[in-house]
């Protein structure tokens, strides 16, 4: 696979002591739709945000789905192992640090689909608005990696009870799980900005 399968900006890092950020976008989002939230999240960091490749009625997405909140798990397996891999080489060409993904929505499922698949692709995640990508996933090993879950509570997409389920899988692989769930729909709020920012300050201050 070359390193040009995925289109991506990347955007080197400005500062020092902060890990980069791999930046997944939204259903019918591209590579520039989180750079500005990267930004705000953790100024200076390296930001590294690739397009979905699944187009759905003409939208990008990472991997394919049957019906909303019905995924094609065989297809969200293959697409995780092509991020990876994708991660795998940018991580070389642009010499960065494993990066903890900013997902939101099919972003943040991809994104656990990845830390469940090939847990040594990320150093963390902030799952914005997940649900639980595989209803059969494999025995991860997690081994402290530090997750940020942030769930909307009138959510209409991810239940609450979706989830939870996603917070305990993750911590039963044994990632320290932090999750909150905000007085929030589908979309994100001041509020998850906020507990990002301060959520990656305090991991760049244990890294340092």
């Amino acid at each position: 696979m070359t390193e040009n399968s995925f289109v991506h900006r990347f955007e080197p890092a400005t500062g020092a002591g902060s890990p980069p950020l791999l930046l997944l976008h939204g259903t019918g989002g591209d590579e520039n739709d989180l750079l500005g939230l990267g930004k705000m999240v953790s100024p200076g960091a390296a930001l590294l945000s690739p397009r979905g490749r699944v187009l759905e009625h003409g939208m990008p997405r990472f991997f394919r789905r049957l019906a909303e909140g019905v995924f094609d798990e065989d297809d969200v397996r293959r697409r995780a192992h092509e991020l990876g891999g994708f991660v795998a080489e940018a991580r070389q060409r642009y010499g960065l640090a494993a990066p903890v993904a900013v997902g939101f929505s099919n972003g943040a499922n991809i994104a656990a689909a990845l830390l469940l698949l090939e847990p040594d692709v990320l150093a963390g995640a902030i799952l914005l608005r997940a649900m639980v990508p595989l209803s059969d996933p494999p025995k991860a090993e997690l081994g402290g990696k530090p997750v940020l879950l942030l769930s909307g509570q009138a959510d209409p997409i991810v239940p609450p009870s979706n989830s939870a389920k996603l917070a305990s899988l993750l911590s039963g692989a044994g990632a320290r799980v932090e999750h909150k769930v905000l007085p929030a729909g589908h979309q994100l709020s001041q509020a998850d900005v906020t507990l990002a920012r301060d959520w990656i300050g305090k991991l760049a201050a244990e890294v340092a």
